[in-house]
Order: structure tokens, then sequence, then C-alpha cells
């Protein structure tokens, strides 16, 4: 797989020609040590590129205007001195990239029995970056602000949230998604306006008859099929029926074919997800389950049923999840457990859940699928790891998209799940299920949803921040009935703001 270099963000340093050049060559040394600190650490996951300070007008817009025709994922700017913040508005009007504000000074401590009007000409960030966030918000900017010292972990943390989020939004800006058919025939939540998905997010989506997929799966070559099917062995605890031998193995190579066809066509067409349908399966054998769930592994988005809206956000997550430990997958609230103060949510779907959220090496295995009228297809069997996580879902109001994301925390089963044949998740959300169900079903949030044990709250912020989209969140504070005016207020708000 062809490595792809480091995403880079920008680190804007703004001045003035007032105070002279000794000033300003401090300045710029100061500001140069301050990305050197942030590009060090191991917590952001991007480059963090120093650019010559700026003091004029022409000089803000032309960085401004470069930042994303040079492929910068983000830019992080300082008001060093004091800045004036007239200088900026062209420039910010003309940004089109994320932005954080970084409201920071170079010392830590103040030199208190050496401090003179010289110390006081150069460290200015206090009121300098009062006159900067004055604009911002006087433009409708969109940006996260962070305040305090670079040397501070929870600083340098919430920059990497944001850097995360950054370039989870640079991939969906030239995310091109593949729908093999339509949505699932009479559910209203997976359907969606994809002229206003491109116009908010930038992603494409297009649809493909299922049968331009069969003509590339059974086009592929036994060779192929032969290196995948070892692969498998190789990295899974195979069925011993599916391996070579076996009375099933002609499914297992099938499911070889299937996946190397799948990506062949993804990869040729430029797209980083996909859909499929199990109504509308056109000459496939199978209804593709190891290949999507190795396909979401290896970082592409999916959603089941022609539900592109959760699609764009695996690859979404996935994106954002670079540099971080814990998995991304496509989910469904399946069933729950009703046991009075430890209740479960039990999360899985017809197949396609994806292995990078697996407690232990995943098993392959074949069992009927009773829709879909095909013969039996081929998955990873698995549970997911425990831990912290949050399940997020997109939803189409009609006038705007709506972003509902929980906070759970991922258990073991409490009982093997030997009889059923598909991965899985067990979760208990906050704050507890039945307030976590009442909000998310009084929101309208979908069944198909992401789960994330790599990506928090705080990138899901900064990515609605990023495009400009709702993002309502339940978690351990969450009351339905204050959720519910929350809803309220949202309403009045996204109306307002739309204008008449």
């Amino acid at each position: 797989m062809a490595r792809h270099p480091q995403p880079e963000v920008w680190f804007l340093t703004g001045s003035q020609g007032l105070y002279g050049e000794e000033t300003l060559r401090q300045v710029a040394d100061q500001s140069r040590q301050i990305a050197a600190q942030l590009d060090a650490s191991p917590d952001i996951p991007v480059r963090v590129v120093w650019k010559p300070v700026l003091t004029s007008s022409t000089d803000i817009l032309a960085a401004c205007r470069d930042a994303a025709t040079r492929g910068a994922v983000g830019v992080i700017a300082w008001m060093h001195t004091f800045s004036p913040a007239k200088m900026w508005i062209a420039g910010l009007d003309a940004l089109r990239t994320p932005l954080l504000h970084l409201h920071t000074q170079a010392n830590v401590l103040l030199p208190w029995n050496d401090i003179d009007m010289d110390f006081m000409n150069l460290n200015q960030a206090a009121h300098g970056d009062r006159e900067f966030g004055y604009i911002q918000t006087r433009l409708g900017i969109a940006r996260k602000t962070v305040a305090g010292h670079v040397t501070d972990p929870r600083v340098v943390g919430r920059i990497g949230a944001w850097a995360r989020a950054a370039i989870g939004w640079s991939a969906v800006r030239s995310l091109r998604l593949a729908r093999f058919g339509d949505n699932m025939r009479d559910v209203a939540v997976t359907d969606g306006d994809k002229v206003e998905a491109e116009l908010r997010f930038g992603v494409s989506v297009n649809t493909y008859g299922v049968n331009d997929l069969v003509a590339v799966v059974d086009d592929v070559g036994e060779a192929q099929v032969d290196e995948l099917v070892k692969e498998y062995d190789d990295t899974y605890r195979v069925d011993p029926q599916l391996r070579p031998g076996g009375a099933r193995h002609g499914s297992l190579r099938y499911a070889a074919r299937l996946e190397t066809g799948l990506r062949t066509f993804l990869d040729e067409g430029g797209f980083r997800a996909f859909t499929t349908n199990f109504e509308d399966l056109g000459g496939l054998r199978q209804l593709p389950g190891i290949a999507v769930q190795r396909l979401m592994a290896d970082g592409y988005g999916f959603g089941g049923e022609g539900d592109w809206k959760t699609a764009v956000l695996v690859r979404l997550l996935k994106a954002a999840a670079v540099g971080v430990d814990g998995g991304t997958s496509f989910m469904e609230d399946y069933t729950y457990d009703l046991t009075p103060g430890q209740e479960l949510v039990l999360g899985a779907h017809m197949l396609e859940v994806c292995p990078s959220i697996a407690a232990d090496v995943p098993d392959v295995e074949i069992h009927p699928l009773g829709i879909g009228g095909r013969e039996d297809p081929v998955r990873l069997v698995f549970d997911a790891a425990a831990g912290p996580a949050v399940v997020l879902g997109m939803a189409d109001m009609g006038e705007r998209f709506r972003l509902v994301a929980n906070v759970v925390d991922v258990v073991p089963p409490p009982h093997p799940l030997r009889r059923l044949p598909v991965a899985r998740a067990v979760w208990r959300p906050r704050p507890h299920l039945p307030g976590s169900a009442e909000a998310w079903i009084t929101a309208g949030a979908p069944h198909h949803t992401v789960l994330s044990q790599a990506v928090g709250v705080e990138e899901l912020r900064d990515l609605a921040e990023m495009s400009r989209t709702e993002l309502l969140i339940i978690d351990a504070d969450t009351d339905p009935s204050r959720f519910a005016d929350e809803l309220r207020w949202n309403q009045a708000y996204y109306r307002l703001a739309r204008g008449f």
C-alpha cells in the first residue's frame, strides 16, 4: 500500500510593523519555537509548519489563500503581539481550511523582577488575541479556541483532537462514495439529500448497478484468489470446513474473489466509501461479508442497505483516528438486556462489523443468512474490545443534517454468544439505557451508526464546528426533558441562521 505524506497544519503568527525590526525578529524566533514544540509532540498527528510572521493585510490574505491551495488541512493562528484585526478581514474571509486560534505566550512564568516596557511590547498576546477573537466572531468564522501554554498536556491534547478532526474533514471534502444499488425499500432514515451533502460536506455520492461490480468480480484471476485465501488463513482462525479440502472451501474462495473485485472497483474509481444492499445483489452469489469487514479495517467507509450517510461517517472517523488506539466500525443497535439498573445494548449487523474493534483474533465462519436469497455468506465473527467509545449517527432533517452522539462503555458480553454467528459489541450507554434511548429517539437519530473507540467527543465537536453541522451529545449529564428543550432551541436557531 502506498504511503501518503503526513498532513500539514500551518502555524501563522500575527504582529505589525510598529514595533520595529528587533522586536519582530524576537517574535519570529519565539513563534518558530512554539511551532517546533507542537510539531515535535507525538499527540499531534500532523506536521506543524511555521510560516513567516504576518504584518500586513496583503501577506495575511496570501497566506490564508495558500493554505488551501498548497494542501494544508488546517491553520493555527497566534497573535504574539498586537495584530490590528482589520488586517485579517480579507484573509479570514478567504480562508478555506479549519482554523484553530491558539491563545498562548512564549513564557510560562512572568519575570516579575525584570519586567520592563520592552518585555511588555514583545509579549502582548493577552490582548492581541482578544482583538483577533473579536474579528473572528464579527465575521462569523468557525474555529476552535485553545488557551494555555504549549507545554501543558491539556493544551496539546486539545490541539491534537482538532488536528485529527481536520484530517477527517479534509478526507471527506474530497470523498467519492459508490452506492451499489439504492437504499433499502420503504426505509426513511437511510435516505437523504445527496446534493446538500455535496454542498455541505464535499462528498460525491454516485450509484452503480450491482452488475457493474459483478463484471469486475468475475474477472478476478485464480492466483489473486489463492493469495487472499492464504492471507485469511494466516490472519484469522478459519473454520475447517472453509479451509482447503473442506466442504465449504468454494464459498471462501468466492468471498476472496468478491473482496478482490470490490477493492479493485473502488480503487480504480477513486472511491473511499461504499454501500451495499441485500435487496439488490444482481449476479453476486453472496452478500459481501468478510470483504466489507476487511475494507473497513483498511479505512474505507461503509453503510449497509444503501445508507450512504453512515458510510460517510465511517470514513470520516476512520480518517480522524490517525495516531490513536482503538477501532471504528459500522454498527446498529439491535436488541437490549433490560435487567433493571444493568441495562445493556447488543449491537451488531447482518455481517458488516469492522474487525478493528475486535477483542481477539476473529474467526472466519460461514452460516445461513435468512434474507437476500443468495448463498451462505462468509464473515468474521468476534466480540468487541471493552473500553470507552462513542456511537455517532447522522439524520437528514429536511432543512439540515443532524449529528447525534452517545457516550458509551463497551463491555464484555455477560454470557458467551455461542449461537450468534455475527460480529457484535455490547455496551452500556450513558447516562443509562432508558435516558439514552429516549434522547436518541426524540432527536430522530438513525438506527445505523458508527461506533468508535478511537475518536471522542472533542473531535466530534471540532468536526461539527468545521462543517457547521448540528451536533447533540448524550452523555452522563443528559436529562431527557432538558434534552428535548435543547432540540427546540436548536430548531429555532438553525431556522433563524438560514434566513428567510
